[in-house]
This record gives structure tokens, sequence and C-alpha cells, in this order.
């Protein structure tokens, strides 16, 4: 299994922009079917170095983290909101 693991920071990280793009993440589950597992969070702390939502996806392999990243509607709905709203983000694949 591969752990894809994504933070982002947000232009707006107002609670109504956190809690909606929350939702626009979230909204991949059942949507796209390579996801194994699905984890969306806001941050708590909200210091200075804090992200403000981590996204958490389980995949079955490499293949399949590939398959993701071509995904309709990750790329077209997810990417795309991600892009309008966040201005950095950071990610790590890792087996488990």
């Amino acid at each position: 299994m591969i752990k894809h693991i994504v933070l982002f920071k947000l232009s707006d990280n107002s609670p109504e922009n956190c809690a909606k793009t929350a939702e626009v993440l979230q909204s991949m589950d059942g949507r796209v079917e390579l996801l194994r597992g699905i984890t969306v969070g806001t941050d708590n702390l909200h210091s200075p170095r804090s992200y403000d939502i981590a996204l958490e996806v389980l995949l079955d392999d490499m293949d399949a983290l590939e398959a993701y990243q071509h995904d309709d509607y990750h790329c077209n709905v997810v990417k795309k909101h991600m892009h309008s709203v966040a201005c950095a983000s950071v990610a790590i694949d890792f087996d488990i």
C-alpha cells in the first residue's frame, strides 16, 4: 500500500474557506475508485508554520498512485479547486 499525504496552505484560510475546501477534497470518497481510504483534516493550532488542510489517501501501489494523478474527477474537480485556493503545498508518498 502507498500512503499519499498532501498539506495545503490556503490563500484565504478563513474557517469557511477551509471547510469548503475540505469538503471538495473529501468528495473524492466514492468518486475516485482507486482510493482505498481517505482522511481530510483542518488545522487546529494555526501557528505560523502550520498548513491549513491535510489530505491523506491510501492506494494499492505506485501504479495506482500514478493513475490517481490522472483520474478525471481528481484532475477536473479537485485539482482545479485546489489550484484556485492554495498558495503552497507539500507532499510525501511512502510504502506502508
